[in-house]
């Protein structure tokens, strides 16, 4: 098997290869080969940076997006979550790129250099209005159908985006699989060990934890990066990377409405009511899916065993071994975009 690294001409840096067209089209014509199952890449201390972003307006927002590959590309869409960034893609984004795919890799609403196009929207972070801002990405860059890909808040949006609007989606990629959720179902009691697991929501439906998540939102997020991917030996400069992006005007506000939400303790828009009663039902999803998970995956997630049954289409899992946790894009990249370019012949 030619190694990702090996195929780049002579010269060119590795951790600059994310930004350089040049390198991509030189990788493509030399002929990227990836292994035939998703094997996890050893985990790295640090990563590349996705340096170039750009604006659009998109409904509500102006959103800041990475873009690679070239653009007659099947389009991929990457969805990050929570506390992490776009740079869990620094090294999928272009291994796709050069692979052919046009990949479009957005901050999510309150992260990054996204933006609220009106100070009187309400700064909402419900499932549906993340999933809606999707769609108004893809409106907004021409984009008829793409493949949907994430992992924590990244793949509820995925998700949601395949139940709700199918013929956008040509495939989805999802770590810990079906993520839909409802605030009437979030009013089940777990057991005490799974209820230990969600601290942080319960933290957050507190003024003390809105106000501590707002003082010391960078340790929080370094804290939540340690416990959901206990064995990921990342550095400072990799969480620094992604912890810039927190600095967004909105993304304490986005984050509390987000869970506070979920417990019934803040209200959603009207506008989304349609959508998250159909989402309360737990729908199907009838596209070609790949779900994965890390062996080492330290947040709470689901069995997979108890989700295989709502992938009604072509479907295949896949655990990525050698201590991957919850950030598996960026943990383990090579299995991430196999599982892409996998689902893009399913």
């Amino acid at each position: 098997m030619t190694s990702i690294a090996a195929t780049l001409p002579a010269g060119v840096d590795r951790r600059e290869f994310i930004g350089s067209v040049a390198a991509m089209a030189a990788v493509s014509e030399l002929g990227l080969v990836f292994p035939s199952r998703a094997e996890a890449a050893p985990a790295r201390a640090s990563t590349p940076s996705l340096f170039r972003v750009d604006q659009i307006e998109a409904g509500v927002l102006s959103i800041g997006y990475s873009e690679v590959g070239p653009n007659d590309g099947q389009p991929v869409i990457l969805l990050h979550g929570w506390p992490y960034d776009i740079q869990s893609y620094a090294e999928v984004a272009p291994m796709l790129g050069a692979a052919g795919f046009r990949v479009i890799t957005p901050y999510l609403r309150g992260y990054g250099t996204t933006r609220f196009l009106a100070s009187e929207t309400p700064r909402n972070g419900q499932q549906a209005a993340l999933a809606a801002d999707v769609v108004a990405l893809m409106d907004a860059l021409d984009i008829r159908s793409a493949i949907v890909a994430g992992y924590d808040w990244g793949a509820r949006t995925a998700n949601i985006v395949a139940a709700i609007w199918p013929e956008r989606c040509k495939a989805m990629v999802s770590v810990s699989g079906y993520l839909i959720g409802s605030q009437k179902a979030n009013l089940k009691p777990l057991p005490p060990s799974a209820e230990l697991a969600w601290w942080y929501q319960y933290y957050f439906a507190t003024e003390r934890g809105r106000a501590g998540y707002g003082a010391n939102t960078s340790d929080f997020a370094r804290l939540i990066w340690r416990t959901a991917s206990p064995q990921w030996q990342f550095d400072d400069t990799t969480f620094m990377k992604s912890a810039a992006s927190f600095e967004n005007p909105d993304h304490v506000e986005i984050v509390i409405h987000n869970y506070r939400w979920r417990l019934g303790l803040a209200d959603g828009e009207r506008q989304f009511d349609k959508i998250e009663k159909t989402l309360a039902a737990a729908p199907s999803i009838n596209l070609p899916t790949i779900t994965l998970e890390g062996d080492a995956n330290g947040a709470p997630h689901p069995d997979p065993g108890s989700y295989a049954k709502k992938f009604t289409g072509k479907y295949q899992h896949r655990t990525i071994r050698g201590g991957i946790g919850h950030n598996l894009p960026q943990e383990a990249p090579q299995a991430f975009s196999q599982a892409i370019i996998d689902a893009s012949r399913m």
